[in-house]
């Protein structure tokens, strides 16, 4: 068998290894080989790169990048999924041993038994912005990559100052990497079909914007100043820095206005403020 996996298939499958997608693990499978090629052809994977994927589910992106990617790691929780992927890959006439399979959550691997170089992901909608932010910081190998997100992730991840979609994520994610929006899917290419509309969110990485501990402090002001973000900077990092007039004299030292709100900055201004923690 050639090709990619379709919605007979994928149900078989699931039928077979006793699979009920369930809302818990965020299970939206794909089911449209055509959106899979796209995915990963936004990615702009070579046969030089190893792919990285989480959450392969029954492995319809996975097959995608098994038919460009060198090789391909997988991160999948449920023992199931995991099994049966090397025989998905076997079976569309892929080598298996292009194939690596980690049974683990997303949520707590520190390392993996390759490099990637490229993520490509269909990331589950609960625990999207963590997972993505984990891996930017744990894996510098990876160059670029393209999720699929909820839509309001997407929006989010890729907003830019003054908007109402930014916040924490958007600056975080800037630490690493530039974020970009990759277009939108439809809701009819998964099984089951969700409730809420799909993104694409490209990243192409740069270098970090400081070492680890500065990373930390400036983690710290930035959940600071959304934490309620309609409040002024000086209101906002009181806590932080002891008061409302402490945080007033840091944050003007940094060469930022006091009465400015967390929305209107972009991340090296959050870095000039944490650099006031460390005095």
């Amino acid at each position: 068998m050639s090709g990619l996996l379709g919605g007979a298939e994928i149900r078989e499958i699931a039928a077979r290894i006793g699979v009920n997608p369930t809302k818990k693990l965020g299970q939206n499978f794909v089911v449209d080989a055509n959106t899979c090629r796209r995915i990963v052809k936004s990615a702009d994977v070579t046969p030089d790169d190893v792919a990285l994927e989480i959450g392969p589910g029954l492995g319809s992106l996975t097959l995608a990048l098994l038919e460009i990617a060198k090789e391909v790691v997988v991160v999948e929780i449920d023992e199931r999924l995991a099994a049966e992927l090397p025989h998905t890959a076997e079976r569309h006439e892929f080598d298996p041993a292009r194939l690596t399979v980690v049974t683990n959550d997303a949520m707590v691997v520190d390392a993996l038994p390759v490099e990637p170089t490229v993520l490509v992901a269909n990331l589950p909608y609960n625990i999207s912005v963590p997972v993505l932010l984990r891996f930017m910081e744990k894996f510098p190998t990876l160059r670029s990559g393209v999720v699929m997100v909820q839509s309001e992730v997407a929006d989010r991840l890729a907003a830019k100052p003054g908007s109402k979609n930014y916040g924490s994520p958007s600056v975080k994610a800037t630490w690493w990497a530039d974020m970009s929006s990759a277009g939108t899917v439809a809701r009819s290419i998964f099984w089951p079909v969700p409730n809420v509309d799909s993104s694409l969110v490209r990243f192409v990485r740069h270098a970090p914007a400081g070492d680890e501990l500065m990373r930390l402090r400036t983690f710290s002001v930035i959940d600071h100043a959304f934490a309620q973000r309609r409040k002024m900077l000086r209101s906002a990092l009181s806590e932080l820095f002891g008061g409302s007039a402490p945080a007033s004299d840091a944050i003007t030292a940094a060469g930022v206005d006091p009465t400015m709100r967390g929305e209107s900055l972009l991340l090296p201004d959050f870095i000039k403020i944490a650099e006031q923690l460390s005095l």
